[in-house]
């Protein structure tokens, strides 16, 4: 064995050391207060030179040597059917893996300085390694069932986070909210793991992918859809999208970490990983692309009724992932694009998010825009880091946006014919909206005037919140060209989900679609800043109605509503009605049976009275009855 592959066996170690250092941390209770949310940082920090390590062994590798299958132990060996517990070490799970540690650690270090003074932080760091752990779990399994443990895991991880203020009923009801959307999608991956073990009999990527073949279309299909609707739960893509924006209940760090590095992500990895399923499928890539493009513009409108800054960024990963749907949705060739923007948005996602948790470190808690302005003076760091992140999401030229949303824009066209252009149009458009949004966001916190109150005295954050910042904002403007320009990113993962897409024939010139999109983007900047730029001093505190479109975009499209009125108000009536079945017909059955025997008996046992007498005359009386009955038979 040699030192590359000494390294790669012990990858193990990436999901057992979080796990134990979270166990750890809750076994141990308040006697870890001290040190715990030390331990809690210093442990992904580790693990990402660990990844780092693992990378370049990887790297090191040629051709199928870059995948290994590591076997751990046998979970469910039964009859012919045996699960096999372990790891595969391949391009596109080692991508993942760097994302997940390095934008984790940096996520981590910012904890320290912003949970502080949280009389409950030990608590939260344990959650917070247990969810790397599961993530990192999901992303490393061999097979679709081992990976269904991590996908589990970052479920519970993600509700104990969001839940973490649980003295809050909003907090309790977003976690509620996001534990039952999840369980809805993993419904559907769930089965997608059975009809693989019907039709194939294994449930492992060596077992399943390399025999997609053998499916006949209708169960090919099948798996897809149901794999996409896990997908849908696990990244907050339509219709499963409303937990998404309200998962900001929890601490800033714990959003910044669900949208950027881990669970949100999730979903689009299991497309692909599953890329074989969704290759011999046309309908399954056509729903996925129509999911993708929907869940963009939805995104992007919900973003703009949002007064809550972190909602604005809610609103825009739910859109940002949309585009990824449909990078991954248009089939070989375009996977690596996806990915490759999964990656940049982890950057530039999480800097939004941490600059935004210093701004509300900083405002008491507050984090209504309308409340801001002017922060960009007393906060200039802060400042810095949302513009950096603000650029790259915007698409603003060289900034990691442009290097990465612009080619999913390009394949879109590309995909030829009304479907390529309507889709196309959409990511077009999708780019012009959130350039519009996020500069409404940008202007209303930064700039204009001071609007908020005697009591706040905003202030920059601590060095431990500003560095892993500004590390993030400078992978938000570089990171981008780094992993395009040469090239590397797309041909690295060629193993793990084929050959990137070459160039060729394009529905439009690449430079006039760029500039165009350069324009659309500008368009959006200009009129954000006309309508909130312009009058940024008189923002009203106390929303007007405004048009029916800003209604509907405050209310999330009346997604909510509909779920309440479609779903939950007829599931209540349902329960309501099988519990007055239950308790008047079932139980009232039991009950009467019951009472019918109980009061029978009561009535019987008067007579046992104790007196020969009487039980003399009961036989007489017998005796006279039975004569009576012979008597009537034999004469008749």
């Amino acid at each position: 064995m040699n030192s590359a592959q000494g390294i790669q066996t012990l990858a193990w170690l990436l999901v057992v050391v979080p796990a134990a250092s979270g166990g750890l941390l809750l076994l141990l209770g308040k006697r870890s207060d001290r040190w715990g949310h030390l331990l809690g940082a210093l442990v992904p920090v580790a693990l990402f030179v660990y990844v780092v390590a693992l990378f370049f062994s990887v790297r090191s590798e040629t051709g199928e040597a870059r995948e290994r299958n590591l076997h751990l132990f046998s979970w469910v060996p039964v009859g012919g059917f045996k699960v096999d517990v372990g790891f595969l070490v391949d391009p596109l799970s080692l991508t993942f893996c760097l994302l997940i540690t390095g934008v984790g650690s940096l996520i981590h270090i910012y904890a320290v300085g912003y949970m502080n003074h949280d009389p409950g932080r030990r608590r939260f760091f344990a959650y917070f390694n247990i969810f790397i752990a599961a993530m990192l779990l999901l992303v490393l399994a061999n097979g679709y069932l081992v990976l269904y443990v991590g996908w589990e895991g970052v479920g519970l991880a993600s509700y104990l986070l969001i839940s973490y203020y649980y003295t809050r009923p909003s907090a309790a009801t977003a976690a509620k909210k996001a534990f039952i959307a999840n369980r809805v999608g993993d419904v559907g991956l769930s089965v997608a793991i059975m009809l693989m073990f019907a039709y194939l009999g294994s449930t492992d990527f060596a077992g399943v992918l390399p025999n997609v073949g053998k499916l006949s279309a209708g169960a090919t299909t099948a798996i897809a859809l149901m794999l996409l609707l896990g997908a849908c739960g696990k990244s907050g893509q339509f219709p499963l999208q409303t937990w998404l924006p309200d998962a900001m209940e929890g601490p800033t760090p714990v959003s910044a970490l669900i949208h950027a590095a881990t669970m949100v992500t999730a979903g689009v990895y299991l497309i692909a990983r599953s890329a074989p399923i969704f290759n011999a499928t046309q309908a399954g890539r056509t729903v996925v692309v129509i999911i993708g493009a929907i869940t963009l513009l939805y995104g992007c409108v919900c973003a703009f009724g949002q007064d809550d800054l972190k909602k604005v960024l809610a609103y825009s990963t739910v859109s940002q992932i949309g585009y990824m749907f449909l990078a991954v949705g248009l089939g070989n060739g375009v996977y690596a694009i996806g990915i490759l923007h999964l990656v940049g948005h982890g950057f530039f996602k999480a800097a939004l998010f941490l600059s935004a948790g210093s701004v509300m470190h900083a405002m008491n808690d507050r984090i209504d825009m309308r409340r801001f302005g002017g922060l960009a003076r007393v906060m200039p760091v802060t400042y810095l880091v949302f513009v950096c992140g603000y650029l790259a999401i915007i698409g603003f030229p060289f900034a990691t946006g442009y290097f990465t949303k612009d080619k999913i824009i390009e394949a879109a066209f590309d995909k030829g014919g009304t479907s390529g252009w309507l889709l196309g149009i959409v990511a077009l458009l999708g780019a012009g909206l959130t350039a519009f949004y996020m500069t409404r966001a940008l202007v209303m916190t930064f700039h204009g005037k001071r609007r908020w109150e005697d009591d706040v005295h905003p202030h920059e954050a601590p060095a431990s919140m500003t560095i892993p910042m500004s590390i993030l904002a400078v992978l938000s403007l570089v990171g981008g060209g780094l992993l395009v320009l040469s090239g590397n990113l797309q041909h690295w993962l060629t193993p793990s989900v084929g050959e990137p897409i070459e160039a060729g024939a394009h529905t439009i010139n690449p430079n006039v679609l760029l500039a165009l999109t350069l324009v659309v983007i500008g368009f959006g900047v200009l009129g954000a800043y006309v309508t909130f730029g312009r009058n940024r001093d008189t923002i009203p505190i106390t929303q007007p109605a405004g048009s029916p479109i800003t209604v509907a975009a405050r209310r999330n499209l009346y997604a909510d509503a509909f779920n309440e009125s479609v779903l939950m108000r007829p599931g209540q009536w349902l329960v309501r009605a099988l519990v007055f079945f239950d308790n008047r017909g079932i139980d009232g059955a039991v009950n009467s049976t019951a009472a019918a025997f109980g009061g029978g008996s009561a009535r019987l046992r008067r007579m046992q009275t104790g007196f020969v007498r009487s039980y003399a005359l009961s036989m007489l009386a017998g005796a006279a009855a039975i004569l009576a009955v012979l008597l009537a038979v034999r004469f008749n």
